[in-house]
């Protein structure tokens, strides 16, 4: 009886054990900026598998989001699409401060689903009808888009064929959809391990745009929530980094050291 007894409670030690991780398992609301989307995707379903933490991961644009923050949404950590608006916000009191990092650099790419469409005079030929942005006043990439084409002389010429999306999933959109023959888009939508996945594109040069770094940064909400800890310092990690980088970022030099 005694040796049963044993045996039971090294089983129910183990089954403990095991069931560890499950039990601390929690949750974190996620704003993500729309063009980083798809790498969240694969990296919460990464960061689910190695930690047991859920992510709910909520897609928009970056100046939506901040608007809804300010008013109380239910975010604990924000992926933006920029630098400037999560440190608005840690200068407002609704992060954690010196939790924010640049957690990716954004690439802009002008893309047409149409093969051979898109090459180095599109723009100033002008051949199309629609030329599909993010709203610039909402969506970095869209600032991005509007500062390559004045930088190019173009953009008076281009304005009248703008199709303007709330943000840059929207954008893209526009052009899988055909309802615009090409537009500006984050790299990582129409990208993956190091080439197109279809169409044809031209990646803008760093140097026609402002740096686009995408900041990370825990939320007020957040704060002894040890799921929103532990995802963004998963965010800094070689593992997450690959996945980031396979879309087509760059990385900021201190999260590659």
């Amino acid at each position: 009886m005694k040796r049963l007894d044993s045996l039971l409670m090294v089983m129910f030690s183990a089954l403990s054990f095991a069931l560890a991780p499950i039990a601390q398992a929690g949750e974190v609301a996620v704003a993500v900026a729309a063009n980083f989307i798809g790498p969240m995707q694969a990296l919460a379903a990464a960061f689910e598998q190695e930690t047991g933490h859920k992510t709910v991961v909520s897609s928009g644009s970056t100046g939506q989001f901040y608007a809804q923050i300010k008013n109380g949404a239910p975010f604990d950590v924000f992926l933006a699409a920029d630098s400037a608006t999560p440190a608005k916000l840690e200068a407002e009191g609704h992060t954690v401060s010196g939790s924010r990092f640049t957690y990716a650099i954004g690439t802009v790419v002008l893309w047409s689903k149409k093969e051979g469409f898109v090459d180095g005079e599109v723009l100033k030929k002008g051949s199309f009808a629609y030329l599909a942005i993010a709203d610039p006043e909402k969506a970095p990439y869209g600032a991005a888009a509007v500062e390559t084409l004045k930088k190019l002389g173009v953009f008076d010429t281009l304005k009248s064929k703008f199709v303007t999306g709330n943000n840059i999933a929207q954008a893209h959109q526009f052009v899988e959809t055909g309802n615009a023959e090409l537009g500006f888009v984050a790299l990582s939508q129409v990208y993956k391990d190091g080439k197109l996945t279809g169409g044809s594109g031209w990646i803008v040069p760093d140097n026609l745009h402002e740096p686009i770094n995408q900041d990370a940064v825990l939320l007020a909400r957040g704060k002894d929530n040890p799921a929103a800890s532990a995802l963004l310092q998963y965010l800094k990690g070689p593992k997450a980094a690959a996945v980031i980088e396979s879309f087509g970022y760059r990385l900021h030099r201190e999260q590659e050291s």
